[in-house]
């Protein structure tokens, strides 16, 4: 097998550790840069952008970024390894045109590798655009430019490879090619600020012997780096799928919500449970607890019995259709249906892979309840949309209206979908009505015969789902209800 001879070094700008410590903050760049080439090994045409290239660069960073794509394509995203430098320091002295960033590099066999830098933005530059220099003995050549703009959100530089039993101080300056424009190189690099206080976040990502593991526990590693590109993939399929809300939506902490005792999810599953929820038509949402981006995940697994099996596939592929169509009809963006292909592949989605118990069941059961997510928001969508249009002579009569709630509690664990609609009962409850009671006819006729300091029949929900929460952490997977939470039915009573 062809050994990837590059190492990433990925740098993120940011007030806080936060951003570095979501647990797909390394997936989304590898996912990047497993995307940045097409199939025949050629840098799309929106890629250069992305990684700061500028037009007018030789084909010497397009090279680059070409080689580490197809190298992380041949190895399936897996084999990265995580080393982080000691610290970092920003210089910005007032007297100067530069900043200056100071890396210091711990020991690693690692750095005999020849370097990439990846310089990762928390967001892409809104205003305007802005041509950088990077200058450092460190990197190679020691001079190298950049182009960032609002499509970029990383830098490719290239370093020196360097003997790993020794620690390295890497100092690059950064200057802006323009004159004048010294206060934007701030506010894009160290958000406006000045002093050496300045909180970075850097990793060094290795890529590994492409098409091997080298490393001990390989397979153990191999394990959890699937789960954690499934889960993240999971992430960013949901996403690019879920309808986006325009209005600004309730907070809602998900702690100040009564639930039932959390369910394990895993090979001791009892096959009604799984049964119930493979079935359930109740909103879920997917959390993790405690995670970083050394991802400390135990993979899941399911044992389900031939006939579970068998309808776990059948609702896979049902889902699959429903979501199919939605991307036919424009409903849901196209770059949907790329991640849902990915997603299938990380699960077997194939009815004859799904065979072999473990981690391939427990991916395909979380795809499928994704899926389920999906096609049910669209599906209230619809609903809501025929409602509004439908003929009126009354007003609007009471009827399922939307309420969208934003889950606060969670959001720094938070996979997806971190909003959902939980429904609520609008409109007139005059007579005649189809779901009324008698109860409620007669507090209507009580009312119209001129007793007024009764109240009358109310819009209210009849019958709800639960909200179903699947929490990810170092000890497993987690199945915790909350009852009564999303509306289903409404009548006046």
């Amino acid at each position: 097998a062809s050994i990837c001879r590059v190492c990433l070094c990925l740098t993120t700008f940011l007030a806080s550790a936060a951003h570095r410590d979501a647990p797909c903050f390394v997936d989304d760049l590898v996912a990047a840069l497993h995307n940045a080439t097409g199939k025949d090994g050629e840098l799309l045409a929106s890629s250069p952008a992305s990684f700061g290239i500028c037009s007018e660069s030789d084909s010497s960073s397009r090279l680059v970024l070409s080689e580490l794509s197809v190298g992380i394509q041949g190895n399936d995203r897996r084999g990265v390894e995580v080393l982080e430098p000691a610290a970092v320091l920003v210089s910005d002295e007032d007297d100067q045109e530069s900043i200056m960033v100071t890396f210091d590099l711990p020991q690693s066999q690692l750095l005999k590798l020849k370097p990439v830098l990846v310089l990762a933005f928390k967001s892409p530059l809104t205003d305007g655009e802005l041509d950088v220099i990077f200058s450092s003995q460190s990197l190679q050549p020691n001079t190298q430019s950049a182009c960032i703009s609002g499509r970029t959100l990383y830098i490719l530089l290239t370093g020196k490879s360097s003997e790993g039993n020794v620690e390295q101080k890497w100092n690059i300056s950064v200057q802006a090619k323009s004159p004048g424009t010294r206060q934007s190189l701030k506010d894009v690099l160290i958000g406006g600020k000045s002093g050496s206080d300045v909180r970075l976040t850097p990793l060094l990502l290795f890529s590994a012997e492409t098409g091997t593991d080298t490393r001990s526990g390989s397979s153990t590693a191999s394990s959890q780096t699937i789960s954690l590109s499934f889960l993240c993939e999971l992430r960013r399929f949901l996403d690019a799928g879920l309808p986006h809300q325009h209005a600004e939506p309730l907070l809602l902490r998900l702690d100040s919500l009564q639930s039932l005792p959390p369910l394990a999810l895993g090979l001791s599953t009892s096959e009604t449970l799984l049964a119930e929820i493979i079935n359930s038509s109740a909103p879920t949402i997917f959390s993790f607890s405690s995670w970083s981006s050394s991802f400390p995940v135990r993979p899941g697994q399911l044992a389900l019995s031939p006939a579970l099996l068998g309808e776990l596939g059948q609702r896979l592929e049902m889902n699959e259709r429903q979501m199919r169509e939605l991307i036919r009809q424009g409903m849901v963006p196209q770059r949907a249906s790329e991640k849902l292909e990915r997603l299938k592949q990380l699960s077997a989605f194939q009815k004859q892979d799904l065979s072999a118990e473990g981690e391939s069941q427990y991916c395909a059961f979380l795809l499928l309840k994704a899926l389920q997510m999906v096609t049910r928001a669209y599906s209230i969508q619809r609903k809501l949309r025929a409602a509004r249009a439908g003929p009126s002579t009354r007003g609007p009569t009471c009827g399922l209206g939307s309420l969208t709630v934003f889950l606060t509690d969670l959001v720094s664990g938070l996979l997806g979908p971190q909003s959902t609609d939980l429904n609520n009962c609008r409109g007139s409850c005059a007579i005649p009505l189809n779901n009324i009671n008698n109860h409620a006819v007669l507090l209507t006729y009580h009312i119209e015969r001129g007793n007024v300091n009764e109240r009358g029949p109310c819009c209210v929900p009849l019958a709800y789902d639960p909200l179903e929460v699947i929490v990810l952490n170092d000890e497993g997977s987690f199945l915790t209800s909350k009852p009564d939470m999303v509306a289903k039915e409404c009548g006046c009573r």
